[in-house]
């Protein structure tokens, strides 16, 4: 070590500022110690190299030796040759600093330096460019730069050098700025210079300064070059200029495979599939860059066949695929579906050993994914021995789709990088999931690092909000939409439709419709659904009308909000109508779903007898749902018989579903059948069917309160019973007299009242009218139907109390003021 230190000192006092690049400590430990382990024994007790050992060895024969060992990566033998040279050739020190920059290798690099030092003070200038490519390739600019700055005459090549250093560690306003240094200090630029300063532009993207350095390119005579022209093509594709690039195209004297590749992926990236094609199929000569080109492009345009079709046909042609192609092709599998052709491809990969590239993985992972098989891709994902964002959101995506939601937020958790797709994935499986207030929580704490949501994440998280009624955070989340400049994007408006709608709030939803700058099919078909379940059938029905007139077409969705419209504001004959005319005018085949409306709408409007010979009719076998339909209608109407038949077909169909019980039990009730009552109650009880119990929530200040029959559990207990009675005073002194039909217990009337009278929306709205202020409407959401005595004293409460109400049922919603609901009491 001693001896290390001492050669370092003494060589260090004769160098010229150039050598004085790195740090003293830094470079000094780093030779002494590598010197010290690897090289010392070289040296003999008197800091001299030993005598030539008899060998017929020249340091000729000894450069020769040293560029073998580099071309096979053996640079620690290749070092110890170079410390038995007498003197190095310069090419000798060429060649070991290449392959430091083609292996990155850092450490050795600066051996290699450090040994200039000591043997070769006055360095030539090409390995000073060397220098710094090997400083630029190893990440260490502000060492590269310090070697341009110490160069006595720095030429073309070594400016060019540092110029694409910085263009290709994404520094490109410093590399532009150190183009305009270069000619500033008289160094014309040369073809290659104004390619890589092009690169820049591309990578920008600056169309201004791209046209600039075109300019200065015709000035200098090297717009003929065909490196010059194939990187003036590049920016300008890059820069979505495709017609300035054609004329470059069209005007080079001489053209390669690059040339036709840059404008194959140039109109294949802008979605111009036959321009690129045509481009294709003039090609002379085609690389495996040319068909992975067209692969992407059609995979990324969503024609997946035919990319798959290209792909064959590239491997019939002979032309392998390298890692990018499988990449590329593996997303057409996913689209497919085809899992079988995809464990081929899969198998391939393994051949090739392109299994361990993280884009092919990645891909892989994605593969499997789609085609539903999460456990190969998560078999993919734990052998990767390298995994980015993208192989992490995979997967993530993967659990998210199966409903794994655990896994997915295991995965989550433990992602090493985190980008807003993967908070967004997350996001999106709670709502899916049901999980509301979860993700609404994962949503805010996603605001508190310095991620900003996209409008696929805002898509994501309105939803929640609608599913919880929760306005206030909606209203939040759409004031972030504003700042954040997404509120003109179709799907994000979109969203805020269907949140308001489901909050309560028609004329919010309304408001967004009719500022939104463009509109799809989806936007017309919420707001006439949004307006279907509020029971504005007429609106709905206007509305779908003027969606006609500016030529959107409907879809089958369009047509079950339409016939829901009709359904819930009792247009029989408009409803029979437009089921026809969906099936005659727009030729959509009727799903369940639009006969369900038809049997809803018939049934509900007291047409039994034709609803029941509907169902006979139907091309398809009726599902639990229009059976349920049916039954609801008949309890409305009392009709027993019928209503025994229907729920017979329920209970086969359905025998765990509790609603069904009840309906029937109901009817029974209403009649005074209360033998029949307990009957279906021990029928439930030997099944173990157990009632669901009515819930309502409320949000008050961006927080939600449930509420149960008769509960007891608020701390505002006291206070909430006490507003009730005061309540049901004052509304009974005007005329309300409770409903208790539907009770099913025979027991006296005055504990029948008690029942109904302590049911959950009632107690959520006394809550309501203590917690808000007055004239503010009260919001809340039921999981059952509303029962008709809570329908009846609401309306009589919401005269009372001077106050819109607003219920959202498992039905639709009713909008309660000054003693009338929007239902016209046809619910």
């Amino acid at each position: 070590m001693r001896m290390a230190q001492l050669l370092w000192h003494q060589q260090k006092r004769t160098m010229k500022p150039i050598l004085l690049l790195e740090a003293k400590v830094d470079l000094e430990s780093t030779f002494c110690i590598t010197f010290t382990k690897t090289m010392a024994p070289a040296f003999t007790t008197t800091g001299k190299l030993p005598a030539n050992d008899g060998s017929d060895s020249t340091d000729m024969d000894m450069s020769g030796q040293v560029r073998s060992l580099c071309e096979l990566g053996r640079l620690r033998e290749a070092f110890h040759i170079l410390h038995l040279m007498d003197c190095p050739l310069p090419c000798t020190y060429a060649q070991l600093f290449q392959s430091c920059i083609n292996m990155k290798a850092l450490v050795q690099g600066k051996l290699v330096h450090a040994h200039i030092i000591q043997r070769a003070p006055e360095l030539e200038i090409y390995l000073q460019t060397k220098l710094l490519i090997m400083y630029a390739r190893c990440g260490k600019m502000r060492e590269a730069r310090r070697v341009l700055d110490e160069l006595q005459t720095p030429n073309v090549v070594s400016w060019t050098a540092i110029i694409g250093a910085y263009a290709k560690h994404g520094l490109c306003q410093d590399a532009f700025i150190l183009f305009v240094e270069m000619q500033r200090g008289g160094v014309q630029p040369d073809q290659f210079t104004f390619a890589t300063v092009l690169q820049v532009c591309a990578h920008l993207p600056d169309i201004v300064l791209g046209k600039a350095i075109h300019n200065n390119i015709v000035r200098s005579g090297f717009q003929f070059h065909v490196f010059v022209g194939n990187a003036l093509v590049d920016m300008y594709v890059k820069c979505g200029r495709l017609d300035d690039a054609r004329k470059v195209f069209d005007k080079m004297p001489e053209r390669n495979v690059v040339t036709s590749n840059a404008m194959i992926a140039g109109y294949a990236r802008n979605g111009f599939l036959e321009e690129a094609m045509d481009f294709f199929h003039r090609m002379s000569e085609r690389n495996v860059i040319s068909w992975t080109s067209v692969v992407a492009a059609y995979t990324t345009h969503g024609h997946s066949e035919e990319a798959l079709a290209l792909f064959c046909e590239m491997q019939r042609s002979g032309i392998q695929g390298n890692q990018i192609t499988f990449a590329s092709v593996l997303p057409a599998f996913a689209d497919l579906g085809t899992l079988e052709y995809g464990k081929e491809i899969h198998e391939d990969i393994v051949r090739r050993g392109y299994q361990s590239n993280v884009f092919v993985g990645s891909a892989l992972v994605d593969m499997y994914v789609k085609c539903w098989s999460t456990e190969d891709a998560r078999k993919v994902f734990d052998r990767m021995p390298k995994k980015n964002v993208v192989t992490w959101n995979a997967m993530t995506a993967g659990y998210v789709q199966n409903g794994n939601i655990d896994e997915a937020l295991k995965l989550f958790e433990n992602m090493p990088e985190k980008n807003i797709i993967s908070w967004t994935s997350v996001i999106s499986g709670y709502v899916k999931n049901g999980h509301f207030h979860e993700a609404i929580e994962l949503f805010q704490k996603m605001h508190m690092t310095a991620l900003k949501p996209n409008s696929v994440t805002y898509a994501s998280i309105l939803p929640a909000c609608g599913n919880l009624a929760a306005l206030g955070h909606g209203k939040e989340f759409h004031k972030d939409i504003v700042k954040s400049g997404f509120e003109d994007d179709v799907f994000v408006g979109n969203g805020l439709i269907d949140m308001y709608t489901k909050c309560g709030s028609i004329e919010d939803a309304l408001k967004v419709f009719g500022e939104m700058p463009s509109r799809n099919v989806v936007s017309w078909t919420t707001m006439v659904v949004g307006y279907a379940v509020h029971g504005y059938g007429k609106e709905a029905l206007q509305l779908f009308g003027d969606m006609q007139k500016w030529g959107m077409q409907p879809n089958h969705v369009t047509f079950v909000g339409v016939l829901s419209a009709c359904c819930n504001a009792g247009l029989v004959d408009d409803g029979r109508w437009y089921f026809d005319c969906m099936i005659r005018d727009y030729n959509i085949t009727p799903a369940m779903k639009h006969y369900c409306c038809m049997v809803d709408l018939l049934g509900r409007a007291g047409h039994l007898d034709e609803a029941r010979d509907f169902i006979k009719k139907m091309p398809i076998s009726p599902d639990a749902a229009l059976w349920g339909s049916l039954l609801s209608a008949c309890r409305i109407h009392n009709n027993i018989e019928l209503g025994e038949y229907v729920a017979k077909q329920l209970f086969d169909s359905e025998p765990n579903n509790p609603a069904h019980y009840v309906l029937l039990s109901n009817i029974y009730a209403a009649a005074g059948k209360w033998d029949d009552v307990q009957n279906v109650r021990r029928l439930m009880k030997e099944r173990k069917v157990e009632r669901i119990p009515g819930c309502s929530w409320i949000e008050v200040n961006n927080q939600v309160y449930v509420f149960r029959v008769a509960d007891r559990s608020h701390p505002q207990t006291p206070e909430i019973y006490a507003e009730l009675d005061i309540l049901f005073g004052q509304i009974k002194e005007v005329g309300y007299i409770p409903n208790i039909n539907f009770v099913l217990h025979d027991v006296e009337e005055e504990q029948k009242e008690h029942f109904v009278g302590h049911h959950s929306e009632k107690l959520a709205i006394a809550f309501g009218l203590l917690n808000t202020s007055p004239g503010i409407p009260i919001r809340i959401v039921k999981n059952l139907r509303v029962c008709a005595d809570c329908h009846s004293a609401i309306r009589f409460i919401s005269k009372i109390v001077v106050r819109e109400i607003v219920i959202r049922d498992a039905n639709r919603f009713h909008h309660f003021n000054d003693g009338r609901c929007s239902c016209g009491d046809y619910w």
